[in-house]
């Protein structure tokens, strides 16, 4: 490789790669044009066969993409993260130097015994707060199937490390890296601690993600945390908090409002506004959030920390839960097709809570039957899963349908709601 650093934005192709989530290809250019790095290289750097970077390359824009082999290989290849699908770090632009010393120190220790000792390696370097990162998104993933209680004490200590060692930071670059960490490790804090239905910790902890992203100097995260914990407020009833929250985070980020933001934001406007039942603004809401959605293909790549894809199905999604907080019948708002589409989630939590909104908009159209058998199984989701925000969704659907003799199936949902807190 040479010693000149990678004008990546020059390469047209990558870009076109990387906003269709062809990752693999992304990966295997960026070996080439990185000197022609070979998959075994790569691999030994990542701890994969060479066999498995051949996969990953092949994997196309219909692949998993598993987001620590991604983030690992854009630190290896020096690829701006967003090139990858994921959170921008300044910790990945790494010179041509740098990037060949990472490769050739990981190849030597792969091909040391068990028993060498380790040369000492400096107490910071360019790739630790992007390992760091790396724990979080890996406790991020474990979310969609595993109770929050039994991810939150781990999440609270891999937290205070992060503290502990961006105060031990040795210049205002690695304080600023160590902050972006910081901001994602207290926000994925925040969410669990939603999940369990503790709106205090959560409130504390999504407030610590913003502050930290402003000391990051992340104009992009901050905006995500400010937007995250309007979320919140949309979803917990303080509707003019949400809207508020809001307008501060589209502020923040001025001129720069790509589409994606645009869509996720105004996603959140429009349930915002349905909590408190507006109807018209949630409407309005709602087209500006389709009319941003329409627009993300074309526009480049967004460098936004750790959110799906903003899709059809997202969008739907949101249509769902506006029509259930406005007491409106489902299939006047979304066809089956969407609702279908919709809760094709692979994210057990999300969709036992869309599952909920679904249950709520049959309640309006009389039909009970369905709406509780869809209640029945999204709370035997928040059961398993010890979901507090599962739990207490279950429980506001059940105050929404009031019957002198309620029939049966509500029965038996009581008596579900009841075991959840035994």
């Amino acid at each position: 490789m040479g010693t000149q650093e990678i004008d990546w934005a020059a390469f047209g192709d990558l870009k076109d790669a990387a906003r269709t989530g062809n990752f693999g290809f992304v990966i295997r250019r960026a070996r080439q044009i990185a000197g022609g790095i070979t998959q075994g290289q790569l691999g030994e750097a990542l701890g994969l066969s060479q066999a498995a970077v051949s996969r990953l390359e092949a994997q196309g824009a219909a692949g998993t993409y598993n987001m620590d082999t991604l983030a690992k290989a854009a630190t290896a290849l020096g690829l701006p993260f967003d090139l990858v699908g994921l959170a921008n770090q300044q910790s990945n632009r790494t010179s041509p130097v740098e990037r060949r010393e990472f490769l050739t120190a990981a190849l030597a220790a792969a091909a040391q015994p068990i028993s060498t000792a380790a040369e000492p390696t400096p107490e910071w370097d360019n790739s630790q707060a992007a390992s760091l990162h790396i724990v979080t998104s890996s406790f991020r993933r474990l979310d969609s199937t595993v109770a929050s209680r039994d991810l939150s004490e781990a999440v609270k200590s891999h937290l205070r490390l992060v503290q502990v060692i961006a105060g031990e930071a040795p210049d205002d670059a690695h304080r600023s890296r160590m902050a972006s960490v910081g901001s994602e490790a207290a926000s994925f804090a925040a969410w669990l601690a939603w999940d369990m239905a503790d709106h205090g910790s959560a409130r504390r902890l999504y407030g610590s993600s913003i502050k930290a992203a402003r000391s990051s100097g992340n104009p992009l995260l901050t905006a995500y945390q400010t937007g995250s914990l309007a979320s919140f407020e949309a979803e917990t009833g303080t509707s003019h908090e949400a809207l508020r929250l809001v307008t501060h985070a589209r502020q923040q980020l001025g001129a720069d409002l790509t589409p994606l933001a645009s869509a996720w934001l105004s996603a959140i406007e429009a349930v915002a506004h349905a909590t408190s039942g507006q109807h018209r603004a949630c409407d309005r809401a709602m087209k500006a959030c389709e009319q941003s959605a329409a627009r993300i293909p074309d526009a480049d790549p967004v460098a936004w920390p750790w959110i799906f894809a903003f899709d059809e199905r997202k969008i739907a999604a949101c249509r769902i839960t506006c029509t259930a907080r406005l007491g409106q019948p489902l299939h006047t708002r979304i066809g089956e097709q969407e609702i279908a589409s919709a809760l094709s989630s692979s994210h057990d939590k999300q969709r036992a809570l869309l599952t909920l909104d679904v249950a709520n908009a049959y309640i309006a159209t009389k039909e009970i039957d369905t709406a509780f058998t869809l209640a029945q199984r999204a709370l035997q989701e928040g059961i398993r899963l010890r979901s507090g925000k599962i739990t207490e969704r279950a429980r506001a659907l059940r105050r929404a349908y009031s019957s002198p003799r309620p029939p049966s199936i509500v029965r038996e949902f009581d008596d579900q709601l009841h075991t959840a807190y035994l």
